[in-house]
């Protein structure tokens, strides 16, 4: 049996899209596949969100509502309810792909999904895996899984790799419009895999392998956390010597050739970058191979939170005021500006850090009414209006998302000290760079 018949429903748009994971990748991907007139059933394991999906409402603030509605008066539906999975033609997985206490792979979402479709694959049917992992998952995990039920990949299941690119908050990049890079377990797979894409991906990348679809996505992420690493620790380097790494990075950048500009932060966020370089770290020691510079920069931008504390510590001693009860204002606890995306942002070790050391914290988000919950940080915390009197109640206020939405002039003028580490306000004696 051939994949003539899984084409041709691609094609035709009869094909029954699955996507399972309906968090930032798999719900923008989700709708995509919905808007190109496919019919998609969107999977999650938290019930909330099929229930808000299926009431028109969003819970990803890049995604409106309008949107959702529009998709579930159409042909897209969301559920928790596995079984409806043997209605599908096409499986694509976007689960997490966290890192245990270890730094090791924890890959048990993808296995469990893996395993509770068993019962529902079914011959001509394509699966493909977006989540970011070392190179040789779907290989050595995912293709075994689905060979247990009697199938040839190539010729009766079709199976493919294509690393997810989501840019949560990027209004200049859609799913749509950012290149899609597919790898195939065969060239029958990448064949089904890239006529998949195609439907509703401006430009698909086949390359020659899941496994070079999968470092592809490595070194998508490892090439900005290095960089990231070298910008941090010139950033350290600089403040020693008194000189203000931004204007350095601003001048360097005029070179019209050779020097990729990276701004230092507080730390890396997200779930991609401080994640993904520990996957063919861990990997690599398969093959004997130690990752020396990929963990050094690591090691760098973990080291950031702590070097922002010790800014914060050493400024308030400067103003005649210690971290032991003092009152400090956290403002930005999302990784990156104008979302509401905290996964591994280093706001949380910040607060954790200065909470251990006395200091009374708060933090103020409009993205994050409620302080999230998290595996390592539970602080029943939530977000504190930015207004002039609020401000001016707090010794210090640590700029550590910058929010367009957050007043830099508002900030600086009422606040009595603040950590800047993000390059956003005018230097003065009060305004410290961190």
């Amino acid at each position: 049996m051939s994949s003539a018949s899984l084409l041709q429903r691609i094609n035709n748009k009869e094909t029954v899209i699955g996507v399972f994971g309906l968090g930032y990748v798999g719900l923008p991907l989700a709708l995509c596949f919905a808007e190109a007139n496919y019919k998609v059933i969107g999977f999650d394991t938290d019930p909330a969100k099929p229930k808000q999906l299926s009431q028109g409402q969003t819970y990803l603030k890049h995604i409106n509502a309008e949107r959702i509605q529009t998709a579930i008066k159409g042909n897209f539906s969301a559920t928790c309810d596995y079984a409806k999975a043997s209605q599908l033609d096409a499986i694509i997985i976007c689960v997490p792909t966290p890192l245990n206490k270890y730094r090791e792979p924890d890959l048990s979402y993808v296995t469990n999904t893996v395993s509770q479709l068993l019962p529902h694959l079914k011959a001509q049917q394509i699966l493909s895996l977006e989540s970011t992992s070392y190179p040789g998952t779907t290989e050595e995990l995912v293709r075994p899984l689905i060979e247990s039920k009697g199938f040839t990949i190539g010729e009766d299941y079709f199976l493919v790799y294509s690393p997810e690119r989501e840019d949560p908050g990027n209004s200049s990049y859609t799913t749509k419009t950012i290149p899609k890079v597919c790898g195939g377990e065969t060239p029958a797979c990448l064949n089904a895999g890239v006529k998949l894409y195609e439907s509703i991906i401006d430009t698909v990348v086949p390359v020659s392998s899941t496994k070079a679809a999968e470092m592809t996505k490595l070194l998508e992420n490892i090439y900005r956390a290095v960089n990231i690493g070298l910008v941090n620790e010139m950033k350290i380097v600089a403040d020693k010597m008194g000189i203000n790494i931004h204007e350095v990075i601003d001048a360097a950048a005029t070179k019209p050739f050779g020097f990729t500009k990276f701004t230092p932060g507080p730390g890396l966020g997200g779930h991609c970058i401080p994640i993904d370089p520990f996957y063919l770290t861990w990997k690599a020691r398969e093959y004997g191979i130690h990752t020396r510079f990929i963990e050094l920069a690591g090691d760098v931008n973990r080291a950031m939170p702590e070097w922002v504390v010790q800014k914060t510590t050493d400024a308030l001693n400067e103003h005649g005021k210690a971290v032991k009860g003092s009152r400090i204002l956290i403002l930005g606890l999302a990784y990156k500006k104008n979302v509401s995306d905290s996964r591994e942002a280093p706001a949380f070790e910040i607060i954790a850090k200065l909470k251990t050391k006395g200091a009374n914290v708060d933090y103020s988000d409009p993205h994050i009414p409620l302080f999230p919950k998290k595996r390592d940080y539970i602080f029943n915390m939530q977000s504190i209006e930015l207004t002039p009197g609020n401000l001016q109640q707090y010794d210090c206020a640590i700029l550590v998302t910058d929010h367009d939405s957050f007043d830099c002039s508002i900030i600086a003028r009422n606040s009595k000290l603040v950590i800047d580490t993000r390059n956003r306000l005018a230097h003065d004696a009060h305004i410290i760079s961190a």
